[in-house]
């Protein structure tokens, strides 16, 4: 094993020894193949009525191999930020919330609310800006992350959260926490996603 190695390869090759080790001090019991070829099968009395005998190393073995391989799926194990196989679905409902009250009827220009193309950038950003929504609008949510730039509503109400939406005409973005009282559950966005504006 390389000392420069990743982390990942030197536990892979630490497992590698393992199991070879393991492997070696298996032995075959005695009289095994002389059984494997004979062509008699035993009385079925002698094998319903017998017991069979596990040396302690094969089964001291059989948990090491067992252990090894739990350890290596541990390692390798799916976790909380990665991406699931149906990444980029969008499939969460959320619902466009308008703080300012007379606003929430109109769909005018002057009542619409901002998706932004970056949900670390600043919110009012001239060149951040995905689409617009508006107040009651039904939205397709894929994920959220949890610490993206704080955006205070008209009410006073603050979150860091951002939604990745679509909308019905298919403009995607991301949707402040504050403008929407969602909820379904929503997963967290991994690395990737959050990194990459749609």
């Amino acid at each position: 094993m390389k000392p420069d190695a990743e982390p990942d390869d030197r536990v892979a090759a630490l497992l590698r020894d393992r199991l070879r080790a393991a492997d070696d001090e298996i032995e075959t019991p005695s009289g095994l193949w002389e059984r494997v070829r004979s062509t008699e099968a035993p009385p079925r009395r002698a094998v319903f009525g017998a017991r069979p005998r596990i040396s302690w190393a094969v089964a001291a073995a059989a948990v090491l191999v067992c252990a090894v391989a739990l350890g290596a799926w541990w390692l390798v194990r799916p976790t909380a930020d990665t991406p699931p196989a149906d990444r980029g679905r969008f499939d969460a409902p959320v619902t466009v919330f308008n703080a300012e009250e007379p606003c929430r009827p109109l769909r005018t220009l002057e009542c619409a609310l901002r998706l932004a193309k970056d949900p670390y950038a600043e919110y009012a950003a001239p060149g951040n800006t995905a689409g617009r929504v508006w107040h009651g609008d039904r939205l397709a949510a894929a994920c959220v992350v949890t610490r993206g730039t704080m955006v205070t509503d008209e009410s006073l109400i603050s979150s860091t959260r951002w939604y990745l939406v679509r909308t019905r005409e298919g403009a995607e973005g991301w949707l402040p926490g504050v403008r929407t009282r969602n909820t379904a559950e929503v997963r967290t966005c991994s690395a990737d996603e959050a990194r990459n504006p749609p």
